[in-house]
């Protein structure tokens, strides 16, 4: 079956307007998950109890596992797919959604499980004391014990959905949950309503995640017979070339996670040592630095269908448009909003928290962290078009670099330097050496992709 839209959208479609096709949506899902995040440690701070506050920071490592899941079968069942349709091979396009979708919800499962089965010795791996161990398991449990399944199988079948160009339908999947997420907040964590405090943070989490899977049941339920993204137990099977293409671009995509949660639960372990409101204002600084994270992130992800696409069907000059032109407007937003997160952090880190403390830690903590994003979205893209093109092995290179090699050893030698407040400028000693490694790999790996045209069009006259 060839969608004749899908393949305007891919090979004809002005540049900018294909590019913010498939990249604004993801934008905003991605803004809506950031502010669905930042409504937990709002509705939290109100509470003004900076053990409620710690105790979803600590539990962030936890949730951000479900992306080395969600990268391992979302990202490289997508890039597949993606890849698939390019080649016009749509049989490895309905096996490769299918098996994402049967391995996600496998995972999802056996997550809860080992989850429920081993909470007390990972709490305490986690950074969680006396005072915070209970708030921090109440949490968890809505999270995880019941919440794992639904909230990897909506990541995932959203990155199925966008592999076809369905990026609106995707986002509107994925926002309804974080909409959702934050009505139910206040209602859940506040006195006036069921009092549940990081519990109720947890529980809200849950519902938003349920719901955001039935969108996409129901998605796909109305566009039987007209999408590419199949979960027919029957396409179910373990092929040996589907699997290693989805494992290529997946096992790094999700160890590349793996050592975010790793780096996360170091630079929390740190701040731990300097108390709860140290922990609590490192919290609320990393979620408002997710905003411009998510950008940059969004836009990355939103443009892979087009750059799988053309990689697969040879079309190497589409390819590098699609990349500059993302690349010039990403580094100019990034700029700007990382001059005005720096220049307002104390206001910003005040709208969650009023306590004197942790608007002081916060205010240094923000002020280190947002200057790393110029720097990381050019991470974010070139990771996204190793990604794309099946790249695998390079991703794993550059996550590798950024945490083992530079980020996580910095935490230690600046936080020897300049306790605490050192930790926030990890990630900006890692990003400028990694942003000067993206553009150097990326000029090399074009080059390349122009030296194999050349020689396939010679041989061919």
């Amino acid at each position: 079956m060839e969608n004749k839209e899908k393949t305007e959208l891919f090979e004809k479609m002005p540049i900018p307007r294909a590019v913010m096709t498939l990249a604004v949506p993801t934008i905003l899902s991605s803004l809506v998950m950031v502010i669905y995040n930042l409504a937990d440690t709002y509705f939290v701070g109100m509470l003004n109890d900076p053990v409620q506050n710690a105790a979803v920071t600590l539990a962030a490592p936890v949730l951000l596992a479900f992306n080395a899941v969600n990268n391992l079968f979302g990202v490289g069942s997508s890039s597949m797919m993606s890849r698939g349709l390019g080649a016009k091979d749509y049989d490895t396009v309905y096996r490769s959604s299918a098996l994402g979708f049967y391995c996600a919800l496998i995972c999802g499962l056996l997550f809860s499980a080992l989850y429920t089965a081993f909470h007390t010795p990972l709490l305490a791996m986690l950074g969680a004391d006396s005072l915070t161990v209970s708030a921090t398991g109440d949490y968890l449990k809505w999270t995880v014990t019941f919440g794992a399944a639904p909230a990897i199988l909506n990541v995932v079948m959203a990155y199925l959905v966008r592999a076809e160009g369905s990026s609106l339908h995707a986002s509107l999947g994925t926002m309804s949950g974080c909409l959702l997420n934050i009505i139910l907040d206040p209602i859940f964590i506040l006195p006036w309503g069921l009092d549940m405090g990081a519990a109720g943070a947890g529980f809200a989490t849950f519902l938003s995640n349920c719901v955001a899977c039935i969108y996409f049941f129901v998605l796909l339920f109305i566009k039987r017979g007209h999408t590419y993204v199949s979960i027919r137990p029957s396409l179910f099977r373990f092929k040996k070339a589907i699997v290693l293409g989805i494992f290529a671009v997946g096992i790094p995509a999700s160890i590349q996670n793996l050592l975010n949660v790793t780096g996360m639960t170091v630079l929390n372990n740190f701040t731990a040592s300097y108390g709860a409101d140290a922990v609590a204002a490192m919290g609320i600084s990393q979620k408002i630095n997710m905003v411009p994270m998510q950008i940059a992130f969004g836009l990355s992800q939103g443009i892979m269908p087009l750059i799988s696409y053309n990689y697969a069907s040879g079309n190497v000059n589409r390819m590098k448009k699609t990349l500059t032109f993302t690349m010039k407007i990403n580094l100019t937003f990034m700029a700007t909003l990382a001059a005005a997160y720096y220049l307002g952090a104390e206001f910003l880190i005040t709208l969650f928290m009023k306590n004197p403390a942790i608007v002081a830690y916060g205010t240094k903590f923000l002020r280190g962290l947002c200057l790393g994003m110029p720097f990381l979205c050019m991470d974010f893209l070139a990771v996204g078009v190793f990604q794309a093109c099946g790249l695998g092995r390079k991703s794993l290179v550059f996550a590798i670099l950024r945490k083992i090699v530079l980020e996580i050893p910095a935490l230690f030698l600046l936080n020897h330097l300049f306790p605490l407040y050192g930790l926030a400028y990890a990630q900006l000693t890692a990003e400028v050496i990694l942003a000067a490694a993206a553009v150097a790999v990326l000029l090399r790996l074009f080059q390349k992709l122009r030296r194999e045209q050349d020689a396939s069009v010679n041989s061919a006259s």
